[in-house]
């Protein structure tokens, strides 16, 4: 078929965008399936074993308690057994050296309120009452939104210094490198610092203050954390008798909430790259966000000055404007019959 027979009308390229942009997106939820399936088989062959070693512990444990005191009957054992369960899994510990500090104490409270409002959910302490249910969906309808603002505003303002950092590269490098380039060591740079502030120190913190902690039990708990997964498998102050625990849980509530702050920094960073936001191919406009990415490759860096970040643009055309400076003259106003474009006129300065 000859090429001027194939119609490129706007509505049929549009047609055929579009069911280009459903089938990657169907391949998208396609390979998330695959993906899920995949993270289920490999957990599930790696935790099965260690849940099997235990199942036949606590069995010989119980065999063996019952065969010591004969008494005990085993519906009996079981009832007892199933209580403690039942309360350990609200927050109320059993143990017998258990801190006297209460589960809904001032520090306790106060992460309870961050992982709910940051949507962290850490799941180790509930409210037990009705009223307390009936508050905490109140509480997190209001909370939610609001440390969305909060973080927005943070990440904002955040930018500034960020991108001015980015400036600074692209003054410094931009004669070396391509703008891709240069956003990517400005990706890595910000990632870096990110990493050894929020993930770095609070691991040594964590695991020199947490006597049960390993290195990687606390760096595990502020990936868990930042992320908002908030298993609340390891949870800070539980099972520590410090003087100040309510204090200590203060700060990691700070630590929990800047930390989210800097991870939405990172993100913003990253999906800053045009190419590297790959969202832009489900999409129905992916020919539009696709032009973009080109054009993108070629966009003039960015040049620090002492007003902040100035940044070329381009016209409508696309089209690139050769301004030259010359000295001040007698007439310095242009004269309304010249038919000169203004992005052609000359500059003149004083």
């Amino acid at each position: 078929m000859l090429l001027g027979a194939w119609p490129l009308g706007g509505k049929n390229v549009s047609s055929l965008t579009n069911n280009h942009g459903k089938a990657r997106l169907l391949c998208l939820c396609g390979s998330y399936v695959l993906y899920l399936v995949i993270g289920a088989s490999i957990i599930g062959a790696i935790e099965i074993p260690p849940i099997e070693q235990d199942t036949t512990k606590i069995n010989n444990l119980r065999t063996k308690f019952l065969q010591k005191y004969k008494c005990v009957k085993d519906d009996d054992l079981e009832e007892f057994v199933e209580n403690i369960v039942k309360v350990s899994g609200k927050g109320v510990s059993v143990l017998r050296n258990a801190t006297g500090d209460l589960n809904w104490s001032f520090g306790q409270a106060l992460i309870f309120s961050a992982t709910v409002i940051t949507t962290i959910g850490y799941g180790h302490v509930t409210p037990l009452s009705e009223a307390g249910k009936i508050f905490c969906i109140i509480y997190a309808t209001v909370g939610i939104p609001l440390t969305l603002v909060l973080i927005s505003a943070m990440v904002e303002r955040l930018l500034i210094p960020t991108n001015w950092i980015l400036g600074k590269l692209n003054s410094k490098l931009g004669h070396l490198y391509q703008p891709f380039n240069i956003r990517l060591l400005h990706l890595a740079l910000i990632a870096t610092i990110f990493a050894v502030i929020f993930f770095a120190v609070p691991t040594i913190i964590f695991s020199h203050l947490e006597p049960n902690w390993t290195p990687l039990d606390a760096f595990y708990y502020c990936f868990i954390s930042l992320t908002t997964i908030g298993l609340g498998d390891f949870i800070p102050g539980d099972g520590v008798d410090l003087p100040n625990r309510s204090w200590y849980r203060v700060f990691i509530t700070i630590y929990l909430i800047f930390g989210i702050i800097g991870m939405m920094l990172t993100l913003t960073v990253f999906y800053e790259i045009p190419q590297l936001n790959l969202g832009q191919l489900f999409t129905e406009n992916s020919m539009d966000d696709t032009e973009k990415v080109r054009l993108s490759q070629n966009n003039p860096p960015f040049y620090s000055g002492p007003s902040g970040l100035y940044i070329p643009q381009r016209d409508d055309e696309v089209r690139r404007s050769v301004v030259r400076i010359r000295p001040h003259g007698d007439d310095d106003s242009p004269s309304p019959d010249d038919p000169t474009p203004m992005h052609a006129k000359d500059i003149r300065v004083p």
